[in-house]
């Protein structure tokens, strides 16, 4: 029997999954991953911070929006580290087939919201096409979110040190103070190192965060695995960008809750 407030869907019983869940329930399935991070951080990096998100929304808003939380899908598409022992990961079309299957399933429970929530930026492209798959083959309204979105994928950093030239994509200044707040014991800053392509720099169009996504694996700007500028994190800074983190997920969280596709009577959508 679930205990009282929690909000996830698998301490409920089947009774109480009639009873607690409804079309108006928003289900979300946080999605990490377990890949190399450099020689300072663990392997367990993406998922500890997809679960953690999940924890802090579920605190903050989880009743208010009717949020259920499912399992984290703690191993996915990272196989951009799988030169690295450790790291475990899923082809593109296993990803696809298990997300597939997990919005199948939940489509069971009555909710019409299911929510990617996702920490792991090598899975980004793929859920956006598992969002409009699961739309098309079960009903589902779906959404992408991220608690961190990389600069890869257009994110942006008020706290990113300028010596990353925007491109601290994994295992930088930001990852790793996040990490400092949430699980220190598991960060060695003793081998915490600056690994930036400053080669790239210099391009408008093809570097991370340019305009041209170019294929890459992350030994293909050195041996230590990491991207970014880790020596000047620190857990005070990662403490900020989680929280507005969350505050930020609640936010889009409460549009989510309340949109709908609104259509005319002859079928046109607005």
């Amino acid at each position: 029997m679930s205990s009282p407030g929690s909000r996830l869907l698998e301490e409920l019983t089947l009774p109480q999954v009639g009873e607690k869940i409804h079309p108006s329930s928003v289900l979300i399935l946080p999605i990490g991953s377990v890949e190399q991070h450099g020689p300072h951080l663990p392997l367990a990096t993406d998922h500890l911070i997809a679960s953690e998100a999940a924890k802090a929304v579920a605190s903050r808003c989880g009743e208010e929006l009717d949020l259920w939380f499912l399992p984290t899908v703690a191993v996915s598409k990272a196989n951009e580290h799988a030169w690295a022992p450790g790291t475990l990961w899923l082809r593109a079309t296993t990803l696809l087939a298990v997300v597939d299957d997990i919005a199948s399933s939940a489509a069971t429970t009555g909710a019409r919201r299911l929510v990617f929530l996702n920490s792991h930026g090598g899975n980004t492209a793929l859920l956006v096409v598992a969002c409009r798959e699961a739309r098309l083959a079960h009903g589902l309204q779906t959404f992408l979110l991220h608690p961190f979105l990389p600069p890869d994928h257009g994110g942006r950093s008020a706290s990113a040190p300028a010596g990353e030239l925007g491109m601290g994509i994994h295992g930088g200044h930001d990852e790793t103070s996040i990490m400092l707040h949430l699980q220190p014991d598991l960060v060695d800053m003793s081998l915490a190192t600056r690994r930036v392509p400053d080669r790239l720099a210099a391009n408008r169009h093809v570097r991370f965060g340019g305009s041209v996504p170019f294929g890459w694996t992350s030994d293909d700007f050195g041996p230590d695995g990491h991207i970014g500028d880790p020596v000047g994190a620190t857990a005070r800074e990662g403490k900020e960008l989680f929280e507005m983190a969350v505050e930020m997920l609640c936010e889009q969280l409460a549009e989510i809750a309340t949109f709908e596709f609104r259509k005319d009577p002859d079928g046109a959508c607005h």
